[in-house]
């Protein structure tokens, strides 16, 4: 008896100290951000906290995300499943309601003994999965969209014509960084990590900012980083050559703005100026990234804390003709993705091709905690610390009805219907087209037929049509 209480008592004093060793995580999420940065080769847009952030990590150069729409994307980032014709389908996605059975990563992470916290946009929506935070999730309240008042009564007065009426697609304003959402979420993330210093019990705290997504609102000072005359519209501003109608939208989301035209093309000017917010949003979102990695390098936080920023999806600027998010194209899908990890070489980059639902079972393997079995993805930890290590061939997404490969040098998509009738296809192959601009599906008939019994061998539908795989 007398030794098993000096055994109890050994554990129970070491085991704070043994946590307190584990790795916390630094969980960014930034919305709508496509990898349009220095560290990815884009000299002309301003990052240097990411940047910053890229010398200490390793850089995916090919990630990809599953659905290129929000709430479906971190739906299924957060439960590591795939994304399916039911499951994670639009931005309104509930990680809890398509996949109740699904262990979150949040809430792999509070039950293996850390303190985890939401702040800004991690799921859509704040309640879900709202038992995996040891608080409750956060988001700023009270903070207006516009600064300008002009600005402010046109978006007023078009709510009123209902939700999705919004005022301006863009606004530059002469006003601090917390004027704005993120600003103001920056503030909290950085007071939050203050707090967490004083605890002994490892952290999982999750920050997703808001911007760039639209209105691309931001401080004047982000909009003079950029000359407007300089900018450009990108060389495939237009619809690939065969391209199948079901591959381009009308980008609804954009027309919900003031002074976006109701259908057709936006003018030119109209898509600078896009462009030019973009950029501008781009900027503000990596400054209140900078100061979020200053404090944790300030409390001495960051020899033990794993940091990785990701994109929810990517994002079109005129691109196929297309704006926003929401197909099956490159420019949709694309995501950023930097991981930094105690012990393993930063400065490092890796070409190979990832899956977001990779990031889930790689930050258990990084933490030394252990995968739930549901877990579809792979941890890239091998290849992190080996860019020769064995890795896929290939990157599955999908959305609506299109579902969609990536391999090294090609994009196959292909459109059906609810019982899986085929509608359409397309292939670009990016060794001679990296723009997209001819749909050669049609010429390459050997290459179609192997990508769509890939694809659809690893979507886990190698099947009858009509028969679908829901679970996890």
């Amino acid at each position: 008896m007398y030794r098993l209480s000096l055994l109890l008592f050994a554990l129970f004093c070491t085991a704070p100290i043994f946590a307190a060793e584990r790795p916390n995580v630094l969980f960014i999420a930034v919305d709508d951000l496509r990898p349009e940065l220095a560290c990815y080769g884009k000299q002309h847009i301003h990052s240097p906290n990411i940047d910053k952030l890229a010398e200490s990590s390793v850089l995916f150069e090919r990630a990809f995300c599953m659905v290129p729409t929000c709430g479906a994307s971190r739906a299924s980032l957060m439960t590591g499943i795939r994304p399916s014709r039911n499951r994670f389908v639009n931005f309104l996605a509930w990680a809890e309601r398509d996949a109740p059975k699904a262990t979150t990563m949040n809430t792999q992470f509070k039950q293996n003994g850390y303190y985890t916290a939401s702040l800004g946009k991690i799921f859509h929506h704040p309640a879900d999965n709202k038992q995996g935070w040891s608080e409750p999730a956060w988001r700023p309240k009270g903070v207006q969209w516009y600064q300008r008042p002009e600005n402010q009564e046109k978006h007023a007065a078009r709510q009123k014509l209902g939700n999705k009426k919004k005022g301006p697609a863009w606004e530059s304003a002469d006003v601090p960084d917390n004027a704005y959402m993120d600003g103001v979420l920056a503030e909290k993330a950085v007071e939050e990590l203050q707090q967490l210093k004083k605890q002994e019990q490892p952290f999982f705290l999750a920050v997703g900012f808001f911007k760039p997504h639209l209105p691309f609102i931001a401080p004047q000072k982000y909009w003079d980083l950029y000359d407007h005359d300089k900018i450009q519209l990108p060389d495939n501003y237009k619809v690939p050559q065969d391209a199948p109608k079901e591959s381009i939208h009308k980008f609804g989301e954009l027309r919900a703005y003031a002074d976006i035209p109701a259908k057709g093309p936006v003018s030119e000017e109209t898509a600078r100026n896009l462009i030019h917010g973009y950029y501008a949003c781009v900027s503000y979102t990596d400054a209140q990234i900078g100061k979020l990695l200053a404090e944790l390098d300030r409390l001495k936080l960051s020899d033990n804390t794993i940091v990785v920023l990701w994109g929810d999806h990517g994002w079109n600027l005129g691109d196929h003709t297309l704006w926003c998010k929401h197909s099956c194209y490159e420019s949709s899908l694309h995501i950023p993705l930097i991981v930094r990890a105690p012990g393993i070489k930063g400065g490092e980059r890796r070409t190979p091709l990832i899956e977001s639902i990779d990031i889930y079972p790689t930050l258990c393997d990084l933490a030394g905690i252990p995968q739930p079995k549901h877990l579809k993805g792979q941890s890239f930890v091998a290849l992190m610390k080996d860019s020769k290590a064995e890795w896929k061939q290939a990157a599955v997404s999908r959305y609506r009805n299109g579902d969609t490969i990536r391999t090294d040098t090609l994009r196959y998509s292909e459109y059906t219907l609810p019982k899986g009738k085929l509608v359409s296809q397309m292939l670009y192959d990016y060794s001679t087209d990296p723009l997209e601009n001819v749909n050669v599906s049609a010429q390459q008939a050997d290459a179609v037929k192997e990508l769509s019994a890939q694809l659809n061998q690893l979507k886990g539908r190698n099947r009858k049509p009509g028969k679908s795989k829901q679970k996890p």
